[in-house]
């Protein structure tokens, strides 16, 4: 009984240590990820996933009334199918970064997969935007073998979240008391102003909870910042705001 016991407790331990290699925010098994800033700034910094989308516009007009930055992390499929609001995204002066093509879940794929992929939604959001991405988040915070040789080749940054307010299944008041309750100096927010693939997708209830975060922060003594000023604040990836982004 104890044999069986013991090699229970390891298969248990052997699958929590996978999980956490995969998805966990500190994992630097398939390569480094960032997943908060430095403590002691009272820096914030929002994200949106999953766009852009119809919906993404709703958004940006928030963001201007409170005068926030942030960072996008778009699907390639959706930037093709909405190149002006990619444009819309970079043009307010936000930052944009490659959140795959088609948004698969990448445990257990090829690494020629993962690089194809990535790849693609690298080309996909620089023909839409005239902006070359420095950022990734894998969708769903899944990493596997070949992301490390991915970014490496295509020059891209691995980003995670402090706090995600699983905003495609709670209530907006929900969204905003899971944000509020756990955000901390240096804190990375995870929205999505998409849903996946969806092409029309209802993301009322992130913005309602926006309207609400926004302020309550900045009350706290939060200032908003995108990644990269974030993350690196003597040397900001964030695009230039007079740049002109090209035609799709």
């Amino acid at each position: 009984m104890s044999k069986k016991i013991t090699a229970a407790a390891g298969l248990a331990a052997g699958f929590a240590a996978t999980a956490w290699a995969v998805r966990g925010r500190s994992s630097f098994v398939f390569d480094h990820s960032f997943w908060r800033g430095q403590p002691g700034r009272k820096a914030i910094a929002i994200t949106f996933d999953d766009g852009p989308t119809p919906s993404t516009p709703r958004v940006l007009d928030l963001l201007e009334q409170h005068h926030v930055p942030a960072t996008f992390f778009q699907i390639g499929v959706n930037v093709k199918r909405h190149p002006e609001i990619a444009r819309e995204v970079l043009a307010a002066g936000h930052e944009i970064g490659n959140h795959s093509h088609a948004h698969i879940n990448f445990a257990l794929k090829p690494a020629r997969l993962i690089e194809a992929d990535f790849s693609r939604a690298q080309s996909v959001i620089e023909d839409a935007t005239g902006f070359t991405p420095t950022l990734m988040r894998a969708p769903y915070g899944v990493r596997w073998f070949g992301f490390r040789q991915m970014q490496a080749k295509l020059g891209l940054r691995g980003i995670m979240w402090t706090v995600i307010g699983l905003d495609w299944k709670l209530s907006a008041d929900a969204i905003a008391d899971r944000i509020l309750s756990r955000v901390s100096d240096g804190g990375i927010i995870c929205l999505h102003d998409g849903r996946e693939l969806a092409a029309n997708p209802d993301i009322t209830p992130t913005i309602e909870a926006l309207r609400r975060v926004i302020p309550s922060l900045a009350e706290a003594g939060y200032h908003f910042e995108t990644i990269s000023q974030l993350l690196w604040p003597a040397n900001p990836l964030t695009p230039d705001r007079t740049a002109s982004p090209t035609a799709s």
